[in-house]
């Protein structure tokens, strides 16, 4: 433990609830990689740019990469290789813009996938009683709002007074 200059512990990093909150969101991620990719022969980035697609399929490139927080060369490589699989086709849209769609094979692919993942989603549930998830879920949604709250202040810049 250090201490800080107004006498109080600092906390090491195992115990900071960002870098908790980071390792369980990694290990659950990587547990899904590999299901996803044994299972299905996905990866993490394509099951999530299917299922965002199969929750609207009116979604261009752009909004998608925003959706799924990556830029849009990140994006559009993991769609070209889904169209290239025959898993999602593009349409023309307004302008020059092109909608995204799962194929039949892109929609039977989410039908597994989601299966997986509701499945997996139960199983982290099952280890929480009611009390516990409700508070998480509270806790979870006060946590991204601040978190988002510090990214836009960060982005704006110190404030100089």
């Amino acid at each position: 433990m250090v201490n800080r200059e107004d006498g109080r512990d600092l906390v090491p990093i195992s115990d900071l609830l960002s870098y908790r909150l980071s390792r369980t969101s990694s290990a659950l991620s990587r547990s899904a990689a590999l299901r996803y990719r044994r299972e299905f022969d996905v990866s993490l980035g394509e099951w999530r740019t299917v299922a965002l697609i199969a929750a609207d399929p009116t979604l261009t490139l752009n909004r998608l990469a925003r959706r799924a927080g990556l830029d849009k060369a990140q994006m559009s490589r993991v769609v070209r290789g889904l169209v290239e699989r025959g898993l999602v086709n593009r349409t023309e849209g307004a302008g020059r813009s092109r909608q995204l769609a799962l194929t039949e094979a892109g929609v039977a692919v989410y039908r597994g996938l989601i299966g997986a993942a509701n499945e997996r989603d139960a199983a982290f549930a099952a280890v929480l009683s009611g009390e516990e998830m409700r508070v998480l879920d509270r806790a979870l949604e006060k946590l991204a709002d601040l978190a988002l709250s510090l990214e836009q202040q960060e982005r704006e810049g110190p404030n100089d007074v």
